[in-house]
């Protein structure tokens, strides 16, 4: 059993993550956009996002502030933009109409592990911001990234999963009960956000 402390940071980064990637609502969109096509490569297109997406946001989680520290950002300031641009996918979580069908189904995609699974649904902008977040964090107080890593693997893994079971999944769920789902999900994402952006103005002025 994890210790008290572990557990709570586990607990935390988890639902952060389960709110940012949404492996319920992704997966949706993944039935749309292997709507018609055969079993393997639905299962192909899952395992190849769903590994790049790991690969792609423990990057971020390790490299993501040298990478900062290389373009001469602050961490204080990353706390804000990140907190704005996180706040923004929770406003549109919360506000947007539901749209029925798939985004992307104007275009056809022969591979759609990297565009648009990988970036922007899975690993998108948001998820990567809340990466650099959480793992400065952890570096600041001096915690262990064991709960993070472990957090990330445990939504992927989700992910993955329900993407593998997306059509049982889409007829199981329905169209109410997951933008009920997602709007209750973008009001916790919201509070999340409105951390981030006070610890930032706090580093900034303190």
């Amino acid at each position: 059993m994890l210790p008290g402390g572990i557990l709570e940071i586990f607990i935390k980064a988890f639902v952060a993550y389960f709110v940012m990637v949404d492996p319920v609502g992704t997966s949706m969109i993944f039935n749309g956009l292997t709507r018609g096509r055969d079993e393997p490569y639905a299962r192909r297109m899952a395992r190849r996002s769903v590994f790049l997406s790991t690969l792609l946001v423990l990057f971020f989680g390790f490299w993501g502030m040298a990478l900062l520290g290389i373009l001469g950002i602050q961490m204080e300031s990353f706390r804000i933009a990140g907190g704005l641009l996180i706040f923004y996918a929770a406003f549109g979580m919360i506000t947007r109409p539901d749209i029925s069908g798939d985004p992307y189904q104007k275009g056809v995609f022969e591979d759609i592990s990297v565009y648009p699974l990988t970036i922007p649904l899975i690993a998108g902008p948001g998820c990567l911001t809340l990466t650099i977040l959480l793992f400065s964090n952890a570096r600041d107080r001096g915690d262990s990234f064991i709960p993070l890593v472990l957090a990330i693997l445990a939504i992927f893994i989700m992910t993955f999963l329900s993407f593998l079971f997306s059509r049982r999944l889409a007829r199981l769920v329905g169209q109410t009960l997951n933008s009920v789902f997602n709007r209750l999900l973008g009001v916790i994402l919201a509070s999340l956000a409105i951390q981030f952006i006070a610890d930032g103005i706090k580093g900034l002025w303190g």
